[in-house]
């Protein structure tokens, strides 16, 4: 039985593949979601995305599989953690339609609802090194967060990225976009850091399950 504050509409049903209410669930309760009904699947924000080759399904078809009650495969899906949050796509919506916006809300819905173990994915480690680096220092320190990242991977895997990426480091470090040192700190990191905290606790209080 599942817990009561989960919604229906994300309750995983094999038996079913389409799921007609999911729709209307996305619409009132994913952020950004009550503009998708004005996606004229005109394809713009999939042409526009660097990385959607990467992805199981454009944002065009996914928004069309949302509206299908394809839920299972929406949540399912990759394609809301190969969002690189470059917002080419809401730029050029020509509707305004907050796609990435939409995306990232969907990873979380997928997450929480067990379709998708976000902790594994390269940019789930890869955001929490650079939120670490950030709440840390208040700025990116490109080798530690790198390297942290790397570590995620456990410590051989680490130390084989870090040689294979070496030329690059070498040529940060002559370009000097990399410096040699102890990391650059911000002035006022506790302050940062309780705004962090404040973000989360309200993030926190809006999660519906």
């Amino acid at each position: 039985m599942a817990p009561a504050s989960t919604p229906t509409a994300l309750l995983p049903d094999s038996a079913r593949t389409y799921d007609l209410g999911f729709a209307r669930w996305v619409y009132e309760n994913v952020d950004g979601g009550d503009k998708l009904s004005m996606c004229m699947q005109c394809g713009v924000c999939s042409g526009s995305c660097p990385i959607g080759t990467e992805m199981d399904h454009g944002p065009r078809k996914l928004f069309m599989m949302i509206r299908a009650g394809m839920k299972d495969a929406v949540l399912k899906s990759n394609t809301m953690f190969n969002c690189t949050s470059c917002y080419r796509c809401v730029v050029r919506c020509p509707r305004g339609v907050p796609v990435t916006y939409i995306l990232q809300d969907l990873g979380r819905v997928a997450a929480r609802a067990g379709y998708a173990e976000a902790e594994k994915t390269d940019n789930a480690r890869f955001a929490k090194a650079f939120y670490w680096s950030t709440r840390t220092f208040g700025r990116t320190d490109e080798r530690l967060f790198t390297f942290k990242y790397y570590l995620s991977f456990g410590i051989v895997e680490a130390i084989k990225k870090a040689m294979a990426n070496m030329p690059i480091a070498m040529s940060l470090l002559k370009t000097k976009r990399m410096h040699i040192g102890m990391p650059h700190k911000i002035k006022g990191t506790k302050e940062l850091k309780a705004i962090l905290d404040k973000a989360q606790e309200i993030e926190k209080s809006k999660q519906g399950f």
